[in-house]
């Protein structure tokens, strides 16, 4: 038996601007700052032998402030791109409103939370979830089989793909589920990786 914690990073600035952020280098507000304290006091009894996050700065800072605050900065950290949110393509850098007027309401949802349909010059969830799980089944799951407990700060897009295989939804259930910023969602697991338990950590 094993734990996986997943935190999605802490607020960035274009989550407070509601622009498409995807693969652009954006850094946590000070909001942000906040919750990733707060998910390391919340993590402070909780052990892992690692840590995996992404290339992109407001996930390895957001981690940085969770092994402060929990005083683990010893632990090993894996950084890898295959943990990188999804790319948005062409909409990056667009207010998601502005892109609604533009696009059409219906157009942008369909970007934003379709399982197989991506944006322009973007990746849809499905190829960000190719990505995710074969990384995730070929670095971490190996570890959480032998019982060691793991600790995954990434995105809202990659952490859902990765819900979604542990969780085994479908494209229609993955499409209304939203991950907050800088809460830990705790998975206990068995040797074969089913779900024995999941829960957000708040307290």
């Amino acid at each position: 038996m094993a734990y996986l914690i997943m935190v999605r990073h802490g607020q960035s600035q274009w989550n407070l601007e509601n622009r498409f952020t995807g693969w652009r280098d954006v850094d946590i507000t000070e909001q942000g700052r906040k919750e990733a304290q707060l998910a390391g006091k919340l993590l402070k009894e909780e052990v892992f032998e690692k840590a995996f996050t992404s290339t992109l700065k407001r996930a390895q800072h957001t981690l940085s402030i969770i092994l402060e605050e929990s005083i683990r900065k010893d632990l090993p950290v894996i950084i890898s791109s295959a943990l990188n949110e999804r790319s948005y393509g062409q909409l990056e850098g667009f207010n998601k409103s502005e892109t609604a007027l533009k696009n059409g309401e219906l157009q942008v949802h369909i970007w934003r939370r379709s399982y197989d349909v991506a944006p322009p010059g973007g990746e849809s969830l499905k190829d960000t979830a190719d990505r995710v799980i074969v990384y995730f089944k070929e670095q971490i799951a190996p570890l959480l089989q032998k019982g060691k407990n793991i600790l995954v700060v990434a995105h809202g897009n990659s952490l859902r793909a990765l819900k979604m295989y542990l969780e085994q939804l479908s494209p229609e259930q993955i499409s209304g589920i939203e991950i907050p910023t800088g809460i830990p969602l705790k998975y206990e697991l068995d040797a074969e990786l089913t779900v024995i338990s999941v829960n957000y950590i708040t307290n």
